[in-house]
């Protein structure tokens, strides 16, 4: 990587960049010894103050940019790490105080060679095609950031990161990832015969950083160059992570007097509601409209409050069918806007496990019943933040009257301090509380998450539960240390939880229990035979009562191969033993009665390569099932017809068969997408559930007419043609709605 100079601009606002030897040797010494000091005295940049911005459009013709020095020094990830990139990529930044802005030169040698289809704000493909990535750590604490992708389309994609999204482990599925939260920024890109152009702006409104000046932020570029299947970056991260591992980024310096308005954001809502509802012989029409508002306050420049009255959530996406073959609850994630933003700061419990074994806090036991049906949420108030080394987040909601059931208050608190480079300890205390009849549930929880070295963490929790009549049992706690570098991921864990925990505001499958769990997983790169990685994994895990009688014990077994066009292949085999003392039904009918089961199972996935047009994922699981057999099979397929319009179906079959009777549960879906432009898009899902033999339907067109404000128009209908059968006294039923939803954001 030679060294670089912009001959155009004078040498203040030029930057000389570490040859070969030392970028790579600097990513190895990172990742064993001090990575985050190492990558931001090597990789920094100066932050150029224009008075005026660009205009975002996607041509990068504006002379302010002629101002900004040139970052064009990217490095491979994949597949030849430390490696030049084999495309050039020019990053230039500016800022003019209310704003940072990038420019994105995105060369490549094959003028057919960008592979975008996706248009869709926030679309899951966004991140398996041609992207520009940017992360800021603006407390430059080296675990929270902002992350921005842009596609050459246009095609935007926002996400909140904490704990370094998981510390930042590549392919994990973490909640420290706010996939859902929703940034006000814009973006342009076009293609040019070189390859793609970007333009992107972030208000600094949209950030929360320290009252300092000067200051710098944690800064890194990634750009995925999809055809070839490349990941390369400015400030290297080695393989085992991605960008989210944010104490890998480099710095960006000198940024002073920083203008966020004055920092207030109104946003009223109106909507208007058709519907119409069949139950038996009775038809039911009704018409109604509502107004709201949320309100956004920057008490300071890293301290957030926002209100909300009458609170509404039309605009949610409904949730995936499940079949649930378990007698432990099902987990749905939380869509709903107000409850996104900031929501890793409410987060303790099991957060780095693999499975959700306890979370302290589950939004959606807020304004839904456990069937999903909303119940009407009057208003609130949340403050998030933080004030030096300090980290606050309180939340205050009030629920009305609904289903027969009295209003509740709901107020979380969660206060966690900074120590050392990466690591924190904190208390957590809920309260929900009946507007009459005198119930109420509080949890109080101390937490911990170390970072002892680069590669070996700590994490855990102490909790107490208390409710009324209660009075033993109700402690709950959890401890993990795990090692993470390139080729190994181990991890040991031991969570107890006493008879009558009962976080009210959390979601906890199973109490009553002391588990244990081992894991250990070696990924190495054979870089032939078309594999660019292999993953061994073996693990078990053993659930005990409170009396320490073995209750549930799992043997797992995965081989994994990830191929280079970024298809793969996993094979699973696990050994299960599960102690059943009270009966409970699968499938709505069938009665699984106490004994001990001991069975095997055994999970074939293929996925392909998740950029092309057409793809698919496919699973195959024969099993033994409680003293019978049990067969998964599963598909999904999707095709990108255009660069606007996709579509997807999936079907999942399990076939049950136990020695008393049979059942067959059925999953359905189809989807369709269709994006007029990166700002108006329409989604359509229909689905079908044979365990309650109901058939969904929804589409919800969005217009966001300037960033932040937003048109939508939703359809929903839920149909069942005949009664349930597991339930008679359920009857035959259709329910249609359309609704309206129009919000506007006034920045003031």
């Amino acid at each position: 990587m030679p060294v670089t100079e912009n001959a155009k601009l004078p040498l203040s606002r030029t930057w000389r960049r570490p040859l070969p030897w030392l970028t790579i040797t600097a990513s190895f010494v990172a990742a064993d010894a001090g990575s985050a000091q190492e990558s931001r005295k090597l990789y920094q940049v100066e932050a150029v103050r224009v008075d005026q911005g660009p205009e975002i459009d996607g041509v990068l013709d504006d002379t302010v940019w002629t101002e900004a020095a040139i970052i064009d020094a990217f490095v491979q990830q994949e597949p030849d790490e430390g490696a030049p990139a084999t495309e050039r990529t020019e990053v230039r930044v500016l800022y003019d105080g209310s704003s940072l802005y990038l420019g994105v030169r995105a060369f490549d040698s094959s003028g057919e060679g960008v592979i975008a289809t996706e248009m869709r704000r926030d679309a899951d493909r966004i991140l398996e095609e041609d992207s520009f990535q940017v992360i800021l750590d603006t407390f430059l604490d080296s675990r929270s950031a902002y992350m921005f992708v842009v596609s050459p389309l246009g095609a935007q994609l926002d996400q909140q990161v904490f704990d370094e999204g998981g510390r930042g482990v590549r392919g994990t599925s973490a909640s420290a990832i706010n996939r859902n939260w929703d940034g006000v920024w814009s973006a342009s890109a076009l293609p040019t015969p070189e390859g793609w152009v970007a333009e992107i702006a972030i208000p600094m409104v949209t950030l929360r950083f320290p009252q300092a000046d000067p200051q710098a932020w944690g800064i890194n570029f990634m750009r995925n160059i999809r055809r070839k299947n490349e990941q390369v970056f400015w400030a290297p991260i080695p393989r085992e992570f991605g960008l989210t591992r944010v104490s890998f980024a480099g710095r960006l310096t000198d940024l002073e007097s920083l203008d966020r308005g004055r920092d207030l954001r109104i946003k009223p809502y109106v909507t208007g509601e058709g519907r119409s509802r069949l139950h038996g012989e009775t038809t039911d029409n009704s018409a109604e409209s509502d107004i709201g508002l949320d309100m956004k306050y920057g008490v300071t420049a890293s301290l957030n409050l926002d209100v909300t009255i009458n609170t509404d959530f039309a605009q949610a996406e409904v949730d995936d069918e499940q079949v649930n073959l378990t007698r432990f609850p099902l987990f749905f994630p939380e869509k709903r806007e107000f409850f996104l933003e900031n929501a890793g700061q409410f987060a303790v419990g099991s957060t780095n496990s693999t499975g959700r074994i306890a979370d302290l806090f589950f939004s959606r036991r807020i304004g839904l019943t456990d069937t999903g049906a909303n119940v009407p949420i009057q208003g609130g108030a949340r403050l998030t933040g933080k004030v030096g080394r300090n980290n606050i987040a309180i939340m205050d909601l009030q629920t009305d009257e609904a289903f027969g059931d009295p209003g509740e208050n709901f107020l979380v608190a969660r206060y966690s301090r900074d120590v050392s480079d990466r690591s924190q300890i904190g208390g957590f205390f809920t309260n929900k509380e009946a507007t009459s009849g005198g119930h109420f549930n509080r949890t109080y929880a101390a937490d911990m998450n170390l970072v002892i070295t680069p590669s070996l963490t700590i994490d855990g929790f102490v909790a107490g539960t208390e409710t009324p009549g209660v009075s033993e049992g109700d402690t709950g706690a959890h401890i993990r240390a795990g090692w993470l570098d390139q080729s190994w991921r181990i991890y040991a864990e031991h969570t107890d939880l006493g008879d009558n925990f009962n976080p009210e505001v959390g979601f906890v499958p199973r109490v009553g229990i002391r588990r244990s769990k081992f894991f250990i997983a070696r990924t190495p790169r054979p870089d032939r035979w078309g594999l660019r990685l292999v993953e061994l994994v073996w693990n078990v895990e053993y659930f005990a009562d409170q009396a320490g009688r073995l209750l549930t014990r799992r043997l797992w077994h995965r081989l994994g191969t990830t191929f280079e066009d970024g298809s793969n292949l996993s094979i699973n085999y696990n050994r299960n033993f599960d102690r059943i003392d009270e009966p409970f039904s699968v499938g709505g009918s069938v009665v699984v009665g106490p004994g001990d089961y001991s069975f095997w199972d055994l999970n074939i996935r293929y996925t392909s390569n998740p950029a092309a047009r057409f793809f698919y994922r496919l699973r195959y699981a024969p099993q033994e099932f409680y003293g019978g057999d049990r067969t998964d099979m599963f598909v999904n397929a999707g095709f990108r017809v255009t660069d606007q319009l996709s579509t997807a179906a999936s079907f999942l079959q399990s076939n049950v068969d136990l020695s008393a009777s049979a059942f067959k549960a059925e999953i359905a879906s189809f989807q369709l997408d269709y994006a007029i432009s990166p700002s108006v898009s329409l989604r359509s899902i229909t689905q079908y559930n044979s365990t309650s033999e109901q058939w969904g339907t929804s589409a919800r067109f969005r217009y966001i007419y300037r960033p932040g404000s937003d048109l939508y128009i939703v359809y929903d209908e839920v149909r069942r043609d005949t009664p349930i059968t597991m339930s008679p006294f359920v009857e035959e039923f259709r329910d249609r709605q359309l609704i309206v939803k129009m919000t506007y954001l006034l920045s003031i």
